[in-house]
Parts: structure tokens; C-alpha cells; sequence
């Protein structure tokens, strides 16, 4: 399946980079000299999307400013300057903005680096492994030894079919990676409330249709400011390395 559209979420405050985020919203944070959406911006163009929705909250004036000027993508924004949404209230609310049908989500603050040359991208190979009429959603997730940055929390496992559950005790340990693919019609009874996304995750996997691809490369988060040197070490090693 080919996807070429996608909603951002890069609403959030960033109050753990205080205090970097008193001045700007942490999308825009520079991690190795690039601002951390801009990371998400070029997987989603590198994957054949050509159209995002973006939600802007904190700071959503810089957010505005540097989203017109991205080259890549047409972005469309999403306007969350009046109340915060959460992530399923936003992505409910963005998604009215783009065509129906399937489309990406992406976290504007989770990327990854690393991935094989000469081979699909994590964002190619989650479109061709969608398959709406056995899936809600598919995630892209990471094993816990290929993270920087990241708490340790362990969100999920995989059975032999791909598909997703809660981590329990004794099976290899999933981190959500920050992206999706889903056909907007998911949301078609979304409430028009603030709610967080997790409740159509745990309603997928009730189903049993919440399916997860692991991704190949090495995936960073950038919580604290501590946290922007681990990255950028990273960073300049994968790409003395390529």
C-alpha cells in the first residue's frame, strides 16, 4: 500500500526540556544542528508522503513560521492554541484536514537513524505491512536494546501472527517507535474531547487487530537536555559509520 499523507503530532509542552522549552516549543529543539521534526518531516518525504497535517500548540507562532518553510511536504496546520487535545483528541481533530483514507501518524520528537541502504524505509515497510481489513492500526515499534534516551518502559510484545499486546513478564520487550499507519475511518466515532491514544490502542488489541513491524536501524528520544549530547553521540556515530 502506498500512504502519501500523514498527521504530526507536535502539539505537546516539552516540560521536561525546561529549560529550553521556555522559549521555543521542542519540535523545534536542534538535535545535531537539525530540529527534531524535521527528522519526522523527512522520513514521512522519503516514504512518498507529499501532504501532512501538523498540530501546533505550545509556541505555535515559531511552529507556523517553520512549517511554511519546509520544503519537502505541503503541511497543513492543525490548530491546538486554544486547548490541548492529547494524542487521540488531536489526531481525531487534524485528520478532518486531510482526504480519507490511509495515512501515517508520526511523534514529532521520536526518530530513528541507521536504517540499511538500498532497502525499503521503516515508513515504506509499515505502509506495505497495513492491511486495513485485518488491522486497525500497525505500529512501528523497537526492541528496548536498540533505543537512546528512552525511560526503559516496556509497551509491548509480539505473537507469532504480528500482532500486539501489553508487555508481560518473560516475552521480548517492544517500544512504541512513534509511527502508525491507519485509515482515517478509525476515528470516524472519535469524541470531540481531549483523550489520549492509548484507548484505541487497547480497544485494537481487544479486537485483536492492533499488528506491530519491528524497525531496523537504532531509534532516539530526546526527554531532557541531558538527553540532547546522548543523541547527538549517536548521531555523528551512525553517520561516521554510513
Amino acid at each position: 500500500m502506498k500512504i502519501t499523507q500523514a498527521m504530526v503530532l507536535a502539539a505537546g509542552l516539552g516540560t521536561r526540556l525546561r529549560p529550553i522549552t521556555d522559549t521555543m516549543p521542542k519540535p523545534l529543539v536542534r538535535v545535531a544542528g537539525k530540529p527534531m521534526i524535521d527528522y519526522a518531516l523527512d522520513a514521512l518525504a522519503d516514504a512518498g508522503v507529499r501532504r501532512a497535517a501538523v498540530n501546533v500548540h505550545h509556541f505555535a507562532d515559531q511552529m507556523e513560521l517553520h512549517l511554511a518553510r519546509y520544503p519537502r511536504l505541503d503541511v497543513i496546520v492543525s490548530d491546538e492554541r486554544d486547548r490541548l487535545m492529547n494524542s487521540g483528541g488531536g489526531l481525531a481533530k487534524g485528520i478532518k484536514l486531510l482526504k480519507p483514507g490511509p495515512l501515517f501518524v508520526m511523534n514529532s520528537d521520536l526518530f530513528w537513524v541507521g536504517e540499511p541502504r538500498n532497502q525499503p524505509t521503516n515508513l515504506q515497510r509499515l505502509a506495505e505491512f497495513f492491511d486495513p481489513a485485518s488491522m486497525d492500526m500497525a505500529l512501528l515499534c523497537v526492541r528496548l536494546q536498540d533505543t537512546t534516551g528512552h525511560n526503559g518502559k516496556k509497551d509491548f510484545q509480539l505473537d507469532a501472527d504480528g500482532r500486539l499486546s501489553r508487555y508481560t513478564d518473560g516475552a521480548e520487550p517492544l517500544v512504541y517507535a512513534g509511527a502508525i499507519a491507519l485509515n482515517s475511518s478509525l476515528f470516524d466515532d472519535a469524541p470531540d474531547d481531549a483523550f489520549n491514544l492509548n484507548l484505541y490502542f487497547d480497544r485494537a488489541i481487544e479486537r485483536g487487530r492492533l499488528h506491530g513491524l519491528v524497525l531496523n536501524g537504532h531509534w532516539l528520544t530526546v526527554g531532557t537536555p541531558e538527553a540532547l549530547d546522548d543523541a547527538e553521540e549517536v548521531l555523528a556515530r551512525f553517520t561516521a559509520e554510513a
